[in-house]
């Protein structure tokens, strides 16, 4: 990669003017602008994205474009919005703007976060402080000004407060305000994992309502989030508002990278022969009709990690970005149906779900359905390439990143379930080598919870260590004895005894038992029993196939004091 490549990509970086002026690696999205006008603009415009595909660059971006305070031309200079003039001329730093970003807008409680917003807009107010020395500006609406910037304003002028600006905005300037604001659903979303909901449905449905549905002095507004929220009315009575969602084909290819853009960020970088694992990883995203779309945030974030050392691995990068509570939810309350499904996604198949894409916070957690459509309103699935035509939505996993965050959660959430299961049986049963009683506990468990196939012993390996740890045991795996290493090792030093178990995985149900004769003889050919302590006077050794849900298993027993 070219050093000069290497400071230019700035990861996170979310504020347009920045990167432009500092001049960073930017993949012009600056279209948006243009399509914000191609057709009948709604007053109201609100687009919804999973987390970290540029919503809030995107909008830094419009109130750059748009601002009346700011000279924009040089950063927009070279960009594709910067070739219709007649755009430009119209609309390029000719309107009063109030950005917002209401990320940070939450708290323990309703108190603490309307405390926040009131920073918040102490803030937006110093950044127009032109409106205090305004002679258009009237005594009434200047004092109320004044309140919400020393945060001394009481929440009946906080829900008036974006009201106010746009009113005091367009005295000064002669024109109404635009009015962006960003990632509008975070404070109820935080609200109802703080038990706070109703208070901020409440304080949002006055501030939005006031702002957007009574607001003269309003030319537009844009907002961003990742649902559109409906149930608790914060849009009723707009009759010329849009939602623009994942489904819609507007913006399609706003928000994210297309597959021309990534082959450009690669060949840029030098780093064209990377473009599989960035395909496998990070692609998959279905927006609109059928427009594809990687994930920003892990490519980026990837190239990053490329320019230190360029043999790198892939990561779930976006794991780390926020909770993944919606997925451990769906587990939690999944029956066998459900179970189902989340096995054939995770085997790389779709499952078909009749959609609702007006959601509410509170009720997401309470219905199955509506939690399929927040898995997919929010990036953990998109739409299958080929649709039913049923009036139902296909479903598949995107990519390999989301299919990692599903496989590790089904583990944790296995892991939890085990420890809350009477294993005591299973012990015994094992203790005693008795093979029909094992079979049976292990189909049992199987049976109950979630499975991935990836036709290797590592799933298989993965979910005996945590069930035997779920036992209070303490096993080793891969451990290196006699002429290899064990899948299983459990050492019971106070009764001078041991399990030796190894694993096979079979293609086919009708090989369950040759699978397992073969891992029973594994165990004596390699020789596994020689490595273990002189205090271990009997041994067990297991051999374990599994197919899918089934499994066989064959048990021998050694006294080790007689063989030696």
């Amino acid at each position: 990669m070219e050093p000069w490549l290497l400071s230019t990509f700035h990861i996170g970086g979310e504020l347009f003017r920045r990167l432009r002026e500092e001049k960073r690696y930017y993949v012009d999205k600056t279209g948006l602008i243009e399509e914000l006008f191609s057709a009948n603009q709604p007053l109201v415009s609100l687009i919804t994205r999973p987390r970290r595909f540029g919503k809030t660059l995107a909008m830094t971006m419009l109130q750059e474009f748009f601002d009346i305070q700011k000279d924009s031309r040089q950063i927009f200079e070279g960009l594709a919005v910067s070739r219709n003039a007649r755009l430009c001329d119209e609309w390029m730093n000719h309107y009063p703007v109030v950005f917002l970003s209401l990320k940070n807008v939450e708290g323990q409680n309703f108190p603490h976060a309307r405390d926040k917003y009131a920073l918040l807009i102490s803030r937006i107010c110093a950044e127009h402080n032109g409106l205090f020395t305004s002679r258009n500006v009237g005594d009434e609406i200047l004092e109320k000004l004044i309140l919400l910037k020393r945060t001394q304003a009481d929440a009946s002028l906080l829900e008036d407060s974006l009201l106010l600006l746009c009113r005091a905005l367009e005295a000064h300037w002669g024109k109404p305000a635009i009015l962006l604001i960003d990632e509008y659903d975070v404070p109820i979303n935080h609200s109802e994992q703080n038990g706070y909901y109703n208070e901020m449905i409440g304080f949002m449905r006055n501030l939005l309502g006031a702002a957007l549905k009574t607001n003269a002095s309003l030319k537009f507004a844009v907002l961003t989030g990742c649902i559109r929220i409906a149930r608790e009315n914060i849009f009723t009575g707009l009759n010329n508002f849009v939602c623009y969602s994942v489904s819609d084909t507007e913006y399609a290819d706003m928000f994210g990278f297309t597959e021309a853009e990534v082959d450009r960020i690669l060949a840029d970088a030098k780093l064209s022969d990377k473009k599989p694992e960035f395909k496998e990883w990070y692609d998959g995203y279905r927006f609109g009709t059928n427009t594809e779309i990687y994930c920003p945030w892990d490519i980026l974030t990837h190239l990053a990690r490329l320019q230190k050392k360029t043999d790198d691995l892939p990561q779930a990068y976006w794991r780390n970005t926020g909770g993944n509570a919606i997925v451990r939810t769906l587990l939690a309350q999944s029956g066998k149906k459900t179970r189902t499904r989340i096995e054939a996604l995770i085997e790389g198949k779709a499952v078909e779900e009749n959609l609702a894409e007006d959601l509410t916070y509170d009720l997401v957690y309470k219905n199955e359905n509506n939690i399929w459509s927040m898995l997919y309103l929010t990036g953990y699935l998109t739409k299958a390439p080929v649709q039913p035509g049923n009036g139902n939505t296909a479903l598949v996993i995107p990519n390999r990143e989301i299919r990692e965050i599903f496989t590790t959660t089904v583990t944790a959430w296995f892991n939890e379930s085990i420890g809350k299961q009477d294993l005591s049986p299973f012990v015994k049963a094992i203790w005693n080598g008795d093979a029909p009683a094992i079979q049976e506990a292990l189909t049992r468990i199987l049976y109950s919870t979630i499975s991935y196939y990836d036709s290797s012993e590592s799933f298989y390996q993965g979910f005996m260590a945590g069930l035997f740890n779920g036992t209070g045991l303490d096993p080793e795996s891969n451990h290196e004895s006699g002429l290899g290493r064990t899948d299983i090792t459990i050492e019971d030093g106070l009764h001078k005894r041991a399990v030796i178990i190894e694993l096979k995985y079979s293609h086919e149900y009708e090989e369950l038992e040759k699978k397992a004769e073969e891992a029973l003889s594994q165990i004596e050919r390699k020789k596994y029993a020689a490595s273990l302590p002189p205090h271990i006077r009997t041994v067990l050794t297991c051999g374990i196939a599994f197919w899918k849900k089934e499994c066989c298993v064959k048990t021998a027993s050694h006294n080790l004091s007689t063989e030696k």
